[in-house]
């Protein structure tokens, strides 16, 4: 008899792929993929790796298509997705207040504005 739980053969019986997934030709996921059956069909699974600011802490993003969106299914292994992962992370930019307590209204009209100097005359810059 076999002594594994549900959890074990499950574990056993899944196995990922690092894959770069094209999805109609306009989205690009790279991250571990397999097949799920969800719905009463046939599924692609793709978990996407995302990096913690600062940390080498890894969450996961999972996405799921159906055979007929996917344009392109490329195997490739872990140091490349997680190269990929490390080079789309984009760290969020600081509020910089830079002095001023005044909104900037970038609609204001500028009729009467006075033209500042600038080197290039298409940079024009008002006050």
């Amino acid at each position: 008899m076999n002594d594994a739980t549900p959890t074990e053969i499950l574990e056993v019986d899944i196995s990922w792929e690092w894959a770069i997934v094209e999805i109609f030709g306009h989205r690009r996921h790279v991250g571990k993929a397999r097949e799920e059956e969800r719905f009463g069909s046939k599924m692609l699974r793709i978990d996407v790796p995302k990096l913690g600011p600062g940390t080498d802490e890894i969450s996961w993003s999972s996405h799921f298509y159906g055979g007929s969106s996917i344009f392109s299914y490329t195997i490739t292994d872990q140091e490349t997705v997680m190269n990929y992962a490390q080079r789309t992370y984009t760290p969020a930019l600081p509020y910089r207040d830079h002095g001023t307590s005044d909104p900037v209204d970038h609609g204001a009209d500028r009729e009467g504005a006075e033209v500042l100097a600038t080197d290039d005359d298409e940079d024009e810059e008002y006050r």
